[in-house]
């Protein structure tokens, strides 16, 4: 798994006025928990489009004035009007300790069903997971290449050595279906 680094400055002052006066400079004021205590600090704006902006998760190794610590994105929060992010918390990441994270999922192979004229359906486009860091996938692939129109992949026909998955098992994940041009050809095919 990939890791962002970000440099932050604690804040000592968490009130509504000093928020406000963090965010009119561009930076967003943050929250790191998890660890022995809650820490306060806030960063540049322009510091979270890679973490934010992109399919992929990351881990964060932030810095606040000097002591390292790695976290993963856990929440963010966004201005309703224009969009502008808000305020950010973040979970440390503890060794030995499993993280819940959402992973996004990644269909591979080429279909059966969609070269019949299916369309791909990809109903959930992130897992939610729980796993050590180090058993922590970029991606969840699933192979689509035996799929014929009308069949999915559920939660539970996925495996994955070291990740548990959170979601129902009875979710279906993606699959194929019909199109009108695949049951015009069938009702075709039917009538000869």
């Amino acid at each position: 798994m990939k890791a962002i680094f970000m440099s932050g400055s604690s804040r000592t002052n968490v009130g509504k006025k000093d928020t406000k006066a963090l965010r009119v400079q561009g930076l967003v004021p943050c929250v790191l928990y998890g660890g022995e205590q809650q820490v306060h600090f806030s960063v540049n704006e322009s510091a979270f489009k890679p973490l934010l902006f992109t399919p992929d998760v990351h881990t964060v190794e932030i810095e606040i004035d000097g002591k390292k610590t790695n976290a993963i994105l856990q929440d963010v929060q966004f201005h309703a009007i224009n969009d502008k992010l808000l305020h950010a918390d973040f979970l440390e990441i503890k060794e030995g300790k499993p993280v819940n994270i959402a992973i996004p999922v990644r269909a591979t192979g080429n279909s059966v069903g969609v070269r019949a004229g299916g369309k791909l359906q990809i109903k959930l486009r992130k897992l939610k997971v729980r796993a050590m860091l180090n058993d922590l996938p970029d991606a969840i692939e699933v192979d689509i290449s035996k799929l014929e129109i009308g069949m999915g992949v559920k939660v539970n026909q996925l495996e994955i050595a070291g990740v548990t998955f959170l979601d129902s098992p009875n979710i279906e994940v993606l699959g194929v279906g019909a199109t009108r041009a695949s049951r015009q050809a069938a009702q075709d095919e039917a009538k000869k």
